[in-house]
């Protein structure tokens, strides 16, 4: 019965030329750049040896992959270039402009109280020792 209902709207798509526009789908490519961005700073934060490259991988995804994704975002919802989609545009740049300077001031942050902690970094024979049982 649903599809029923859809077809008079899927009929309205195709005879207006259906598809994306063009902000349309460079939004969604920039959406899943920063998911393949996403995926990669979760996979360094699994497998990088020490807190350091943790926190570099978490520091530089983060921050860019939020940033693409906003701004895939709002280049997405400019269907119309109406005053609100500009407005709604310039609050997620606003967003991107915050998490550009904050992302990276509080992982510099972090690494600072551990290193003043006296947290180490791990040095190559580190890395080279068995992890396991201790004797």
């Amino acid at each position: 019965m649903e599809l029923l209902a859809m077809e008079p709207v899927i009929a309205e798509a195709v005879q207006s030329g259906g598809g994306m526009a063009p902000l349309q789908l460079l939004g969604t490519i920039l959406g899943i750049i920063g998911l393949i961005f996403f995926f990669g700073s979760a996979v360094g934060m699994i497998r990088f040896p020490d807190f350091y490259s943790r926190m570099h991988a978490a520091g530089k995804g983060d921050t860019l992959s939020t940033m693409l994704m906003l701004i895939g975002f709002g280049l997405v919802t400019m269907e119309d270039f109406s005053v609100g989609s500009w407005l709604l545009f310039v609050k997620l740049m606003a967003i991107v402009l915050f998490i550009y300077i904050t992302s990276p001031t509080s992982t510099h942050a972090l690494m600072r109280a551990a290193f003043e902690d006296e947290e180490m970094p791990l040095d190559e024979k580190d890395l080279k020792k068995p992890v396991g049982k201790k004797k």
